[in-house]
C-alpha cells in the first residue's frame, strides 16, 4: 500500500536516531498528530526557520570574543577559534577607502585586486558602503561590516533551510539537520559562502518544481558568486541523458550561461581603442586559483609537507586529472546503476569530489555540502558523523595557525597532528560519499527511495522513464525498476507503477512510455 503522499514523513518514526531521542520527550509523534497550514501558527516553516536562526545566532555568540578584540590582535583569534576573513578584508581589500572592486586596485599588495567573483564582490561593497555610512574609528566600521554580512548570512541560511524544507517533498523535516547544524555555526560568517549556497539551494527547488529555466539562471548566479556551482550541470546532463530529457538540459544550460553573462560581461569587459579587452580585476579571481599552491586541509598540503613541494603545473596537472577520474567514476555511476540516481546524489558526489581534490579546503567550504548531504543522505546518524569530522577539522586548522601565527609562547597543533585532523576530516567527505554510492547501488537502503518515492529533487526526471541505460537486457518504469524487454513484462509495469501526486511527464496518470 503506498503512503499517502500529502503526509510528510516524521522523523521520530522514520530516523533511529530522532526515533530515541523522542523518548526524552514522551515518544515518536502519535497518530492524532496535526499538521497543515491550519493546524498552528508553528507550522513546519516558522519551526525551521527559527532553528536556523537560533543556530546561526549561537555561532556569532561563539564568535563573541574576536568582536570585542581579538580581530584586532595577534593570535587570540586563532587560540579562541573566532576567527573570520571579514574585518581583515574590509581595510585589506579596500572597501574602508571606497576601493570599487575589479575597477581600483586594493591596498594590499599581495592581492592586487578583489579575488572574489562578481556577486560576492557586491555583497561585499555594499556591506562596506553601509560600514563606512554609519561607522565611527576604522573598528567601529569593521564590527559594523561584520555585523552587516553577517545579517546577509544569516538570511541566506534561512533561505537554505526554507529551500531544502521544499525540495525534500515528503521529508520536509530533513531541514532540521540543516537548521541545527553544528557546521553551520561555526563557519557561517567565516566568509561569504552563504549566498552562493543559498542561491545554490533555490535553484534546486526550482528544479525540483520544474522550473527549469528559473533553475538555470539562479544556478548561473550562483556561479557568479562561488565557482562550485556549475558542477551540477554535470550530473544534470547525465541524468536528462538516461531520462531523454536533454531538451530540459538545454534549457538550464541556456538560462545558467545567459545569467552568468548578464552578472559578468559588465565588469568583465574593459572598452579599448580597438574594442574590448578582459579586465584584470576581474580575471584575477580564475588565474589566483590556478596560480595558488597547496593550502590548508588538502590533501596535496599533506604530500608537500612531507616530501617536496611540487611545481605548480605539475600539481594542477594531478588535481585536475584526480577530478577527471572521479568525475568519469560518478558519470558511469549515473548511466550503469541499476536505477537511475537521484540527482541531490550526484550532485553531492561530485561537489564532495571537487573539495577532495582541490588544493585547499577552507573550513567554510563544508557550508556547499550541508544541503547536499541532506538531500542526498537524509540520516542524522551518518550527518552528525560527518560533521563532527567537520568540527575537529573546525578547530584543528586555528589551533595550527596558533601555533606558528600566535606569537611567543604560542602553543598549537604540531604539523603531523594537523595532518592527522585533515585525514579525519576528509575521512569523513569519503565515508558519506560511500553511503551515497550503496544508496545508489542498492536503492532498497536508500532513506528516500523506501517508501516508493523516485526522486523528490528531480522535477522532470522524477518518475521518468529511462531511455539510455546500460544496464543489460531491462528496461526501467518511472521508479526504476527493471522489467524483461517483453510485452507480457511492459503490461504488468504498467499495472504496477502507482499514481504520484504530479502523474508521469506530461501523459496521463498511471501511463508508461514503452
Amino acid at each position: 500500500m503506498m503512503p499517502n503522499p500529502t503526509e510528510p514523513v516524521l522523523p521520530s518514526h522514520d530516523d533511529p536516531v530522532v526515533r530515541t531521542g523522542s523518548e526524552v520527550v514522551g515518544g515518536p509523534a502519535g497518530k492524532r498528530i496535526r499538521f497543515g497550514p491550519n493546524s498552528s501558527w508553528w507550522n513546519a516553516t516558522r519551526v525551521l526557520i527559527l532553528l536556523a536562526v537560533v543556530t546561526f545566532a549561537l555561532g556569532l555568540v561563539q564568535k563573541k570574543p574576536c568582536y570585542d578584540g581579538a580581530w584586532f590582535g595577534v593570535g587570540s583569534q586563532y587560540s579562541k577559534a573566532c576567527y573570520s576573513d571579514m574585518p581583515h578584508l574590509y581595510q585589506g581589500r579596500g572597501f574602508a577607502d571606497g576601493t570599487v572592486p575589479y575597477f581600483e586596485k586594493t591596498p594590499d599588495e599581495g592581492m592586487e585586486y578583489l579575488e572574489y567573483p562578481v556577486l560576492t564582490g557586491g555583497v561585499m561593497y555594499f556591506a562596506g558602503v553601509v560600514a563606512r555610512e554609519f561607522g565611527g574609528d576604522l573598528n567601529d566600521e569593521k564590527k559594523l561590516f561584520v555585523m552587516v554580512n553577517a545579517l546577509i548570512m544569516m538570511a541566506c541560511a534561512v533561505v537554505v533551510v526554507v529551500a531544502v524544507a521544499r525540495t525534500s517533498g515528503r521529508r520536509f523535516w530533513d531541514a532540521a539537520i540543516v537548521a541545527t547544524a553544528p557546521v553551520l555555526a561555526l563557519n557561517g560568517i567565516i566568509n561569504w559562502d552563504m549566498v552562493a549556497v543559498a542561491i545554490t539551494a533555490v535553484a534546486m527547488m526550482a528544479w525540483a518544481r520544474r522550473n527549469v529555466v528559473l533553475a538555470g539562471i539562479l544556478i548561473g548566479l550562483a556561479t557568479a558568486a562561488k565557482l562550485y556551482p556549475v558542477l551540477l550541470l554535470g550530473p544534470l546532463f547525465l541524468l536528462c541523458l538516461r531520462a531523454g530529457k536533454l531538451v530540459d538540459f538545454a534549457k538550464v544550460t541556456g538560462a545558467a550561461v545567459a545569467a552568468w553573462l548578464v552578472v559578468n560581461l559588465p565588469i568583465m569587459l574593459e572598452p579599448t581603442d580597438g574594442g574590448f579587452k578582459i579586465r584584470e580585476g576581474w580575471k584575477l579571481f580564475y588565474t589566483f586559483s590556478q596560480e595558488r599552491g597547496a593550502d590548508f586541509g588538502s590533501l596535496w598540503l599533506i604530500l608537500q609537507q612531507r616530501g617536496e613541494a611540487m611545481p605548480i603545473d605539475t600539481l594542477n596537472a594531478w588535481v585536475s586529472g584526480l577530478l577527471i577520474a572521479m568525475a568519469v567514476g560518478i558519470g558511469a555511476l549515473a548511466l550503469c546503476a541499476p536505477r537511475r540516481p537521484r540527482f541531490a546524489q550526484l550532485a553531492f558526489l561530485i561537489v564532495a569530489a571537487f573539495l577532495f581534490t582541490n588544493k585547499v579546503y577552507s573550513p567554510q567550504y563544508v557550508l556547499w555540502l550541508l544541503p547536499l548531504v541532506v538531500l542526498a543522505r537524509p540520516r542524522w546518524r551518518d550527518v552528525l558523523i560527518w560533521q563532527a569530522c567537520e568540527v575537529i577539522y573546525f578547530l584543528g586548522v586555528w589551533l595550527y595557525i596558533e601555533s606558528y601565527a600566535g606569537g611567543d609562547g604560542s602553543k598549537g597543533l604540531s604539523q603531523n597532528a594537523y595532518h592527522v585532523v585533515i585525514l579525519i576530516h576528509l575521512l569523513g567527505i569519503l565515508y558519506i560519499s560511500a553511503l551515497v554510492v550503496r544508496d545508489i547501488l542498492w536503492p532498497d537502503r536508500d532513506p528516500v527511495r523506501r517508501d516508493g518515492s523516485d526522486d523528490p529533487s528531480g522535477g522532470v526526471l522524477d518518475r521518468a522513464p529511462d531511455v539510455l541505460a546500460f544496464v543489460p537486457g531491462r528496461r526501467a518504469d518511472w521508479y526504476g525498476r527493471g522489467y524483461e524487454d517483453d510485452e507480457d513484462s511492459l503490461d504488468n509495469a504498467r499495472q504496477a507503477v502507482p499514481v504520484g501526486p504530479r502523474g508521469a511527464t506530461g501523459d496521463l496518470p498511471g501511463k508508461i512510455s514503452t
